[in-house]
C-alpha cells in the first residue's frame, strides 16, 4: 500500500533528485571543467616560459661569448673616448698627462653606465630578467628610423614588416595546399598527381634560393616587379597607391616562399587525405548516399585538420630560420634584416630583443596548438583525459 509503504514515494520526493538538483549539478560540472581548463592552461604557461627562459640565457651568454664581448667593448669605448677629446679644441691647451686623466674619467663613466665593472654572470641574470620583461635597454650602435636607441622601439617598427611578408605567404600555402590536397586526394594516381610527388623533393631548396632566380627573372629579364624593398622611393602619399606598392614589392618574396613549401605541403596532407578517406565510416557515409562535398567535409577533412595544423605550424617555426637571409635577398625591413644588421654592429641587446620577440611568438604558437587541437577535434581533450 503506497500510504504506509515509505519505498512507495516517488523519485520527485527524494532528497537531491528532483528538478532543482539538475542546475546545481551543472554548476559543479561547470566549475569542474574550469579548474580543469585553469590548471591545464597554468601548466603549459610554466612550461612554456621556463622553455623561453632557458632559449634567451643561452642566447644572452652566446652574444656575449660567455663574457669575451666586454674586452671589445671595452677597446671600443676607449678608442671612441680618445677621438672625442683630441677632435674637441677645448681640450686641446692640456698636456697629456691631463688629457689622459680626463679621458680615463669618462672611460670611467661610460664603463659604469654599462656596467662593465661588475662580473658577467651576475650582469646576465640582470640582462636575463630585462629581457623577459621586455625591458630590452639602449641599442650600442643602432636606432629606429625615428631616431629612438630604445631597443624596444626599434623591434615593434620592424615586426609588422615581418607578419605582413610571413603571414600572407603561409596562409596563402596552407589555404591552397589543403584545397589542391584535398582535391588531389580524389584523383589518386593522375599525371597531376604523379606531377605533384615528382615536384615534391623541390621544397628541399629554402625561400631565399628561390628568391635570388625570381629577381633575376622578374626583376632583371623582364622587368616587371621591384627587386627589394617594401616600398617605392619615395613613398606614394595616397594610402591605395601605397598598398599597391607595397603588394608589388610583396609578390616576389611571398612568390620565393610559396615555392619552397607548397609541393611538399600538398603531397604531405594528400596522404592525411587519403588515410582518412578509406576509413569504414567514411564508406558508410558513402553508402548511405550522402553527397562528396559532406564526405569530405565531414567525414574527411575535419578529422584531418588536427594533423594538417600540426604540420602547418611546424613549418612555420622553420621558417622563422630563413627568415635573416629572405629579408637579406630582398631588402625586406624586418626583423630578419634588422637582426642580420644587429649580428653586424655587434649590438648585443638587439640581437638578444630580436630572440626574445621570436621566443615569444613560437611559445605563443605552441601554447594556441593545445587548444586548436580541441576546436578542431572534439575527440582531443585539452587537460589530457578521457572523455
Amino acid at each position: 500500500m503506497a500510504n504506509g509503504n515509505p519505498e512507495g514515494r516517488t523519485a520527485a520526493a527524494l532528497p537531491g533528485t528532483g528538478p532543482a538538483a539538475a542546475p546545481a549539478s551543472a554548476r559543479r560540472g561547470l566549475l569542474r571543467d574550469v579548474r580543469h581548463l585553469a590548471l591545464f592552461t597554468g601548466k603549459r604557461l610554466l612550461a612554456l616560459f621556463l622553455t623561453v627562459v632557458v632559449g634567451v640565457y643561452l642566447t644572452i651568454i652566446i652574444a656575449n661569448m660567455g663574457g669575451q664581448v666586454d674586452e671589445l667593448r671595452m677597446a671600443q669605448i676607449q678608442s671612441e673616448v680618445a677621438e672625442q677629446v683630441r677632435g674637441d679644441p677645448a681640450f686641446h691647451d692640456l698636456d697629456s698627462e691631463e688629457r689622459q686623466e680626463l679621458m680615463q674619467r669618462q672611460i670611467d663613466l661610460e664603463v659604469e653606465r654599462l656596467r662593465l665593472d661588475e662580473p658577467f654572470i651576475w650582469r646576465s641574470f640582470d640582462y636575463l630578467r630585462q629581457a623577459i620583461f621586455l625591458d630590452l635597454g639602449r641599442a650600442e650602435e643602432m636606432h629606429s628610423d625615428a631616431g629612438s636607441r630604445q631597443v624596444y622601439n626599434i623591434i615593434v617598427e620592424r615586426l609588422p614588416a615581418t607578419l605582413l611578408l610571413f603571414g600572407t605567404a603561409n596562409l596563402l600555402v596552407f589555404f591552397v595546399s589543403v584545397f589542391a590536397a584535398l582535391s588531389l586526394s580524389r584523383r589518386y594516381g593522375s599525371r597531376v598527381d604523379q606531377g605533384v610527388i615528382a615536384l615534391a623533393p623541390s621544397s628541399a631548396a629554402p625561400g631565399w634560393f628561390y628568391g635570388i632566380f625570381l629577381i633575376l627573372i622578374f626583376a632583371f629579364i623582364w622587368p616587371l616587379l621591384p627587386s627589394g624593398g617594401m616600398v617605392a622611393v619615395p613613398p606614394p602619399e595616397d594610402p591605395w597607391a601605397y598598398a599597391a606598392s607595397v603588394i608589388r614589392h610583396m609578390a616576389l618574396p611571398v612568390g620565393a616562399m610559396f615555392i619552397s613549401q607548397i609541393f611538399i605541403s600538398i603531397y604531405s596532407w594528400r596522404t592525411f587525405f587519403l588515410i582518412h578517406s578509406s576509413e569504414d565510416y567514411v564508406e558508410m557515409a558513402r553508402a548511405k548516399g550522402l553527397p562528396d562535398h559532406l564526405v569530405e567535409q565531414r567525414y574527411i577533412l575535419r578529422p584531418t585538420l588536427s594533423p594538417i595544423v600540426t604540420s602547418f605550424l611546424l613549418m612555420l617555426i622553420g621558417l622563422w630560420s630563413g627568415a635573416i637571409i629572405l629579408e637579406q635577398v630582398f631588402n625586406w625591413p624586418g626583423l630578419g634584416t634588422l637582426l642580420f644588421e644587429a649580428i653586424g654592429h655587434r649590438d648585443t641587446p638587439v640581437i638578444i630583443g630580436s630572440v626574445v620577440i621570436f621566443a615569444y611568438l613560437l611559445a605563443a604558437t605552441v601554447f594556441l596548438l593545445d587548444f586548436l587541437y580541441a576546436i578542431l577535434d572534439p575527440r582531443v581533450r585539452i587537460d589530457g583525459g578521457s572523455q
